[in-house]
């Protein structure tokens, strides 16, 4: 998260706030004298994603909320680029380009997962990005949550991401689903990249592994 601010520090742009969730304690002398308004949010117990994001956006101001990973690193972001799709009346969310920490691009905008869909990225290790572009914007069917920016009408429609039935993992493509359902698109910038340091958390520990599968499993039920 340091590096993170850090980076928005540099920013030349200003017209943002940022909301801070200190899901458990932890140091808290990088958030101390900002350049930007920052508001902080201590959890007495630990909350998944999408509570974090809901208690978030009900804090926030501002007419956009983006959900942004602390493991992102931003080196520019043009904040006209980032909110031109959003124009269009229909473009509910929009997301930047996200690379990995080499360069490569990231399959951070995806089609609705399926089962075979599933067993292909979790058997065999498939994680190609589902979509070609070019400079031009494109709509998507729902883009991972690091770096999403939603209109907040949009968000605020849907009560946000759906917290009951996922702690972890798939909060991202349901509200992107529900988004749909609504007649309300997901939008691809990529006119406009990030970093993404992934941590791949359900690599590595079997309780990260048991939330990413059962919310596989709620949201494929639902869809």
């Amino acid at each position: 998260m340091k590096l993170l601010l850090s980076d928005l520090a540099k920013l030349e742009t200003r017209q943002f706030e940022v909301l801070v969730t200190i899901n458990i304690p932890e140091d808290e002398s990088a958030y101390r004298e900002q350049p930007f308004p920052i508001h902080i949010i201590r959890n007495p117990t630990r909350k998944g994603f999408g509570a974090n994001h809901n208690a978030a956006f009900e804090q926030s101001n501002g007419d956009y909320f983006a959900v942004l990973n602390p493991d992102i690193r931003i080196s520019s972001l043009d904040l006209e680029t980032l909110l031109e799709p959003f124009c269009k009346s229909r473009v509910g969310a929009v997301a930047p380009v996200i690379l990995s920490p080499d360069g490569r691009i990231e399959d951070s905008a995806r089609r609705f997962p399926t089962a075979w869909g599933l067993a292909r990225r979790f058997l065999l290790a498939q994680r190609k990005p589902d979509y070609s572009w070019n400079d031009a914007p494109i709509e998507v069917d729902w883009a991972a949550g690091m770096f999403v920016l939603f209109r907040r009408e949009a968000f605020q429609a849907l009560n946000g991401f759906d917290d009951k039935r996922f702690f972890m993992y798939f909060e991202d493509v349901d509200i992107c689903a529900r988004l749909r359902q609504r007649g309300l698109s997901v939008v691809l910038q990529p006119r406009l990249s990030v970093v993404h340091d992934a941590q791949r958390a359900s690599h590595r520990s079997m309780k990260h592994l048991r939330w990413h599968m059962v919310s596989a499993a709620r949201y494929l039920w639902n869809f």
